[in-house]
């Protein structure tokens, strides 16, 4: 026999060995494995997590160090803001060890200092003007569509509280914190504007309502009446008078 058809044959073995143990394993693990993997997961029992309040986003992260004996201790420091988008807002500012750790602070911290913002279609009642330290702000509303003309942390506590439409100028320091201490400072001196109360009157009132204003009108018009009377009479008087003098002077 020849090589080649010695290779040949050594070749077919392999491949009919090869398939009858493909065929021994499907037959021995390929069910199990089968029915183990096509079992549903089980539904999570502890359910879908619920959405949380408020909002947050980091305005500054930085990393700071303290000079002790043994050498220097380094920290994290982290400055968070976080709303509600719906006229609640707070800032916090913490340090930790690990960046984490100094953003649930600064989480916590802020929302011991939360503060309430007036808005009014989507925006800010009045113009204001504030200064903190060395930061300054110029505050101003501005018309629907215009957007948040803002930039650096002012625009993430804007976008935090709400504000849809503003218009701002940041004057003085870049310094994120103090930047926005100020912002927060200049949100809470606004004047809250008092809200229009609709009450559902019933037909009966409405009637009344109508009853009354119609009695008011008739009292004017009577007040006008009189002081037109008044003003007919005073001439009037005058000519007789003077009549009686002409017919005296006639008489001597």
């Amino acid at each position: 026999m020849s090589n080649d058809n010695v290779e040949n044959k050594i070749e077919a073995k392999v491949d009919t060995d090869k398939k009858a143990a493909d065929a021994t394993a499907k037959s021995v693990f390929g069910d199990k494995k089968k029915n183990q993997f096509s079992k549903k997961r089980r539904p999570d029992s502890r359910g879908e997590r619920p959405k949380e309040e408020f909002e947050q986003r980091i305005v500054d992260l930085a990393r700071v160090t303290r000079v002790m004996a043994g050498g220097k201790r380094m920290r994290f420091r982290a400055c968070v803001a976080i709303g509600d988008k719906n006229g609640r807002i707070g800032i916090g500012l913490d340090k930790g060890a690990d960046v984490t750790i100094a953003i649930q602070k600064a989480v916590n911290q802020a929302k011991k200092v939360m503060i309430e913002v007036p808005i009014v279609n989507d925006t800010i009642p009045h113009d204001v003007y504030m200064k903190t330290g060395a930061a300054k702000i110029l505050l101003k509303p501005a018309k629907q569509g215009k957007g948040i003309i803002a930039g650096g942390a002012a625009r993430i506590i804007f976008d935090l509280a709400g504000i849809k439409n503003i218009s701002s100028k940041i004057l003085g320091t870049t310094n994120k914190v103090s930047i926005s201490r100020n912002v927060i400072e200049a949100l809470s001196s606004l004047r809250k504007t008092d809200k229009k109360v609709v009450v559902a009157a019933s037909t009966s009132s409405a009637q009344a309502g109508v009853k009354t204003v119609v009695a008011e009108e008739n009292v004017k018009v009577e007040k006008t009446e009189k002081k037109a009377v008044v003003k007919t009479e005073k001439p009037a008087v005058k000519k007789v008078v003077a009549k009686t003098k002409d017919k005296k002077e006639i008489k001597k």
